[in-house]
């Protein structure tokens, strides 16, 4: 017959696997969410900015925080974004996923300044940035844009 102590440690079992499941949850959540963005390569046309990057901002608040914090860093370290005359630019973010392929029968997106077959990634858009009516700056997420002022206010239009 088992004694006391035997049963206390198979009662314990599912709760320490819970635990266990919970801490290992818990420390991936925050390697997604901590690692830092990587931008894998540049492709401009005039003031147009295709950014491919790995392991962007999963939020809508987040990716709009990233660019905040490190818009001028961008711009030291990249040379972007590129304004026209007028001010005006547009940015860009495409998750780098496989990486660059051939076009294939897919639409994908081709850049012209690689030399073909492959200068091509899927179509998989995290985010854009650019300038908007007067001073205005957009962020374009999946289902709106964010429009923030001069003022600092910041407003979301769905599409």
């Amino acid at each position: 017959m088992g004694t006391g102590k035997d049963n206390d440690n198979k009662k314990r079992k599912p709760l320490n696997a819970l635990i266990l499941a919970m801490v290992v949850g818990a420390l991936y959540f925050l390697w997604v969410f901590l690692r830092p963005v990587e931008i894998v390569a540049i492709h401009q046309d005039a003031q147009f900015s295709d950014v491919l990057v790995k392991h962007f901002p999963l939020t809508e608040r987040g990716k709009i925080d990233w660019w905040l914090a490190n818009k001028d860093t961008l711009k030291k370290r990249y040379n972007f974004p590129k304004p026209d005359k007028k001010g005006n630019f547009s940015v860009v973010f495409w998750d780098f996923g496989d990486g660059y392929m051939e076009e294939g029968k897919y639409d994908r997106r081709c850049f012209l300044d690689m030399k073909p077959p492959i200068n091509c990634i899927e179509k998989n858009k995290e985010f854009t940035v650019e300038t908007g009516r007067g001073s205005d700056m957009l962020f374009g997420v999946y289902d709106g844009i964010y429009r923030l002022k001069a003022n600092g206010e910041m407003t979301k239009e769905k599409y």
